[in-house]
């Protein structure tokens, strides 16, 4: 796995460059120390992921993620900051972060993380974990949104149909209620290019050629 590291400290910079870099299976591509400078390592290098600060000069972390989703989708971004306040983490998730973690995460935690993201998973930090669920827990229901869907309760299907996830038959129960990409992606916390990913799987799995036909699907087999 080839990755990038961009960070506006020398000293972590460095260092994560060092620690990462002696695991097995790792490949340091490449170092930044701001936004402008990661977009142009990425370019030249096109590693698997890349390990981003959130907070650094010429451009930031949420930007820097925009773009790098935007121009780069295949290299998998993981976020890795001092900062957990709700607004941070929301931001980086919508901005197409696939992973958040804190620089409290020790090298096994940071590669783990990197190698999830690279598979199209994503890890949280446990204390990014309980800034999304307080946040989760505080904010009132969107518009459109169902008691059954809000509580989780669609996605805790015993045993799901045809080989779906469980984040997939989530994603199901919001699609078979009306909800878009961006509506599914801020209230589940991911990307759109993630919920891109998960309803693609979702229509070969049920075999549906649109939402039309998935939400048909989810209707048959009572997770809508």
């Amino acid at each position: 796995m080839r990755i990038v590291i961009a960070d506006d400290q020398a000293i972590i910079r460095d260092g994560l460059a060092q620690v990462l870099g002696g695991l097995d299976g790792i490949e340091v591509a490449g170092v930044a120390a701001d936004g402008e400078q990661a977009l142009a390592v990425v370019a030249e290098h096109h590693p698997d992921a890349i390990l981003l600060d959130l907070h650094m000069p010429v451009l930031d972390g949420i930007g820097a993620t925009r773009r790098l989703a935007a121009e780069h989708p295949e290299v998998a971004i993981v976020v890795l900051t001092t900062y957990v306040d709700d607004e941070s983490v929301r931001e980086a998730l919508r901005a197409g972060a696939r992973s958040y973690l804190t620089k409290d995460a020790d090298r096994t935690e940071i590669a783990t993380a990197l190698r999830a993201a690279v598979g199209g998973l994503t890890v949280f930090d446990p204390r990014v974990h309980a800034t999304l669920l307080a946040a989760t827990t505080a904010a009132p229901p969107s518009a459109g949104a169902v008691a059954g869907v809000a509580d989780g309760q669609s996605a805790h299907i015993a045993d799901p149909p045809d080989g779906l996830t469980h984040r997939e038959v989530e994603i199901l129960a919001l699609i078979g209620h009306g909800l878009n990409n961006g509506e599914i992606a801020e209230r589940l916390f991911l990307s759109n290019h993630t919920v891109k990913t998960h309803i693609n799987r979702i229509f070969a799995k049920t075999g549906s050629r649109d939402r039309v036909a998935a939400i048909a699907y989810a209707q048959r087999h009572s997770i809508a």
